[in-house]
């Protein structure tokens, strides 16, 4: 199939049409559904890690109308709101690549021992990253990794170890960004139009789906949010969080 390579808003949605049509069709998304059903029926709850811009595929996975209550965000800024980090922490240039802070983020996280985590990033191969991942695969936890195979494979590691996040993950999910995310060519170099963000995004849905078939094929009522912004969806989302108490945490 030949795409549109011109910077226009039509050649950035044959891009989409096209990414949208063929990743439904990885087979692992089923693999990484099973993982989320079984963490759920154990009493598990989902723990979600992305920084920058794959902090927003996070935010699909933990806390929003249609997604699973049992679910959790973890954030940079954890060291910070949880933890008795100086702000300023927050605006070092280079603090996705320091592998240390992911002890502290672990540390100071809701976890038990049934928890699945789902760790996001285009390029897997920052400190924090690859650190996370170690850590939660040395606790003996099952992982989900989000990111682009094409990305990955074509730049070196910056974790001490030489490992990615591909190579530590159970399940993972390639979204499909090419090398540098950006889809439409410049003429003078570089590109424009960022897809890592929508099929991540996307790729974090379909296994949600997946899942809330798996549990309603199971005889169970799958515990999902309703939107804050009907009228019953407070209460909804109130009682069902209940369950989790201490386990799942809600706020920017």
């Amino acid at each position: 199939m030949t795409i549109d390579q011109r910077v226009s808003p039509q050649a950035f949605a044959e891009h989409i049409a096209h990414l949208v049509r063929i990743i439904p069709e990885d087979p692992e998304i089923s693999r990484a559904a099973d993982l989320f059903t079984k963490a759920l029926t154990g009493g598990g709850v989902i723990q979600a890690f992305g920084s920058g811009h794959s902090e927003a595929v996070a935010m699909e996975i933990a806390g929003r109308a249609g997604g699973l209550v049992p679910t959790n965000r973890l954030a940079l800024r954890d060291i910070v709101r949880y933890g008795d980090a100086p702000r300023e922490e927050l605006d070092r240039y280079d603090l996705e690549r320091d592998p240390s802070i992911a002890h502290t983020i672990l540390d100071l996280a809701p976890v038990h021992r049934d928890d699945l985590f789902v760790i996001i990033s285009n390029s897997g191969v920052n400190g924090v990253v690859v650190e996370l991942a170690t850590l939660v695969k040395q606790r003996g936890h099952d992982l989900i990794a989000i990111t682009s195979r094409a990305h990955s494979d074509a730049v070196a590691s910056r974790h001490p170890s030489g490992r990615k996040l591909a190579d530590l993950a159970d399940v993972v999910l390639d979204n499909h960004a090419p090398y540098g995310d950006a889809v439409l060519p410049l003429p003078d170099g570089g590109a424009t139009g960022a897809v890592s963000t929508i099929t991540s995004a996307m790729l974090a849905q379909l296994v949600v789906a997946q899942t809330v078939s798996n549990l309603l094929e199971a005889g169970e009522r799958p515990p999902v949010y309703l939107s804050a912004n009907v009228p019953e969806g407070d209460a909804h989302n109130l009682a069902l969080e209940a369950r989790y108490a201490g386990r799942i945490r809600r706020g920017a």
